[in-house]
């Protein structure tokens, strides 16, 4: 009796069994197409931190040289000197311009209230300008001129105009005007208050009372009334640590005296001690 095998069923028996330690080659294309583009390893997180600590490093020693050695230059226009600013801006309303901020409230309202009574009663109009340092000019009369000249360009508007102006770093004032006021407060009390008041007690920086005696002063000799002065150099002379002549010839021949009494010491005393000693011999 012959045994019949189908084709279907003998084709299984001609396959090779899968073995568990071959995989198929499906099972290695992805992994292997993932190798083939990060070809170079992956830094670890360690070496990461150590590069970005050391680009943040970098960046900020970059930024700090750059703010030292290229400063950003400032847009904020430069600041103009103090004195060209008192001249663009014009006569003041109160007759102060306190440019130095050296002036009290209680000394502009004395001021304000001075000139406005004197502007009324001789129609003679005084500013005051203070200053820290002047720089345009050589000194403060030139200054006052130059003002004088810009606030009133024309001889009619300064004709009754007077200008007082005290620089403190330089510790000198000096007082200019029209005609009409150098004749009403006269050449005399002019060159007094200009030596006198603005520059020795500027000196020992009171400058309200400089500006105050000014004016002052100023009025009384606009109104005809005696001149109430003004302060004095203080004499700061020390006393001389030089012995005079005649102490010192005195000195002298004390001295003399003494070198002399050494000298006798000297030579005799070691005489009359060797005589002693040859005597008892």
């Amino acid at each position: 009796m012959e045994t019949i095998i189908s084709p279907c069923s003998s084709a299984p028996l001609l396959l090779p069994k899968p073995s568990s330690h071959h995989p198929r080659l499906t099972f290695f294309s992805k992994p292997i197409s993932c190798t083939l583009k990060n070809s170079s390893p992956a830094p670890s997180p360690h070496k990461r931190s150590w590069i970005s600590h050391l680009h943040h490093g970098l960046a900020t020693v970059a930024l700090s040289l750059a703010i030292n050695f290229c400063p950003v230059p400032s847009l904020d226009p430069p600041a103009l000197a103090s004195e060209f600013d008192v001249l663009s801006e014009g006569p003041p309303a109160e007759y102060v311009v306190d440019d130095a901020g050296v002036l009290s409230r209680v000394t502009k309202s004395d001021l304000k209230s001075l000139m406005s009574d004197l502007e009324k009663r001789k129609n003679v109009h005084i500013n005051f300008i203070t200053l820290r340092k002047l720089t345009s000019k050589a000194d403060a009369f030139e200054y006052a001129d130059q003002v004088l000249e810009k606030w009133y360009p024309t001889i009619e508007e300064g004709n009754n105009k007077g200008i007082v102006v005290l620089v403190t770093t330089q510790k000198e004032g000096a007082i200019t005007g029209g005609p009409a006021f150098i004749q009403a407060v006269g050449d005399t009390i002019l060159d007094a208050t200009v030596s006198e008041n603005l520059p020795v007690l500027a000196t020992d920086e009171k400058y309200n009372e400089a500006i105050v005696s000014t004016a002052t002063r100023l009025v009384a000799a606009i109104d005809g009334l005696p001149d109430p002065g003004g302060p004095k150099f203080k004499d700061n002379k020390r006393e001389s640590n030089f012995k005079s002549k005649e102490e010192t010839e005195e000195k002298r021949g004390q001295f003399t005296l003494v070198v002399v009494g050494l000298l006798v010491i000297a030579f005799v005393v070691p005489m009359a001690q060797y005589y002693a000693y040859v005597s008892k011999k």
